[in-house]
């Protein structure tokens, strides 16, 4: 049963974020878990003998950290958390390639979720600035666009858009919907195009209104961006990979020689 304290009234602190923490730790601690209810604004406001406006207060500041979301007519329920996925460099081992699987299934076993892919978009453009620098392209070359929208258990945790030179991925299924078992990454290397290493730039923002749309995202919460370069053993870069992944579905893992 839920147990909430009372306002200290000699505190500096407003009465709305007094609510609002003990709230917050109700969540953290499991007294309130994923998906259940708050108390209603009246059970509230006679707990804590306080007006209509600071509960509503105290509600607003929790919806502006993600941690709950309301619905018409029903009432202020715990924010459902996605999976939690954890990002390893082994998610692109080759022999998980050679298995027939991509890297986001990977990721799916180790974890425990329900994978799946949407979204998909493929088409031809110019690269912008950018993207012609880390492929090492000019601003006349092409590159094919793979747009998609990764879901884990059935909640949005990502997007992402590949840029591949249109040479490389011409008379491939690169260019197609389903890129077949392994992904981009084993036509590349069906290709001749053998992955040898990749670079990875790691960032954190607040997400853009069409992003917030994407990923279902509440006020904020933020987002990570990883800008991932592979390159071939031949030094040749062959994909850039631009994510935007949920915050609070990723654990960074990396793994690299004190050496």
């Amino acid at each position: 049963m839920l147990q909430l304290g009372q306002i200290d009234r000699s505190d500096d602190k407003p009465p709305y974020r007094q609510i609002a923490g003990m709230l917050r730790d109700a969540i953290s601690t499991g007294q309130l878990i994923a998906g259940e209810r708050l108390p209603s604004e009246a059970a509230l406001i006679d707990h804590f003998g306080v007006a209509r406006m600071t509960v509503r207060q105290a509600v607003q500041d929790l919806r502006a950290e993600g941690l709950v979301i309301s619905e018409h007519g029903r009432g202020v329920f715990v924010r459902p958390a996605p999976p939690i996925r954890r990002l390893a460099s082994d998610r692109f081992a080759r022999r998980h390639r050679a298995s027939g699987k991509a890297a986001f299934t990977v990721e799916a076993e180790k974890s425990g979720y329900s994978p799946q892919v949407d979204n998909i978009t493929v088409t031809r453009e110019k690269p912008n600035p950018t993207v012609a620098e880390r492929l090492r392209l000019t601003p006349d070359d092409e590159v094919v666009v793979r747009s998609r929208r990764y879901l884990a258990d059935g909640r949005p945790v990502e997007t992402a858009t590949s840029y591949i030179p249109a040479t490389f991925a011409q008379g491939t299924k690169i260019e197609q919907t389903d890129t077949g078992p392994g992904g981009i990454y084993a036509r590349l290397e069906d290709a001749g195009h053998i992955l040898d290493r990749f670079t990875e730039e790691v960032g954190a923002r607040m997400p853009t209104p069409e992003e917030r749309r994407a990923l279902q995202l509440a006020t904020g919460v933020p987002v990570l961006t990883v800008v991932r370069t592979a390159y071939d053993t031949n030094d040749v870069a062959v994909e850039v990979c631009d994510t935007v992944k949920v915050a609070s579905a990723y654990l960074l893992e990396y793994d690299f020689s004190a050496r």
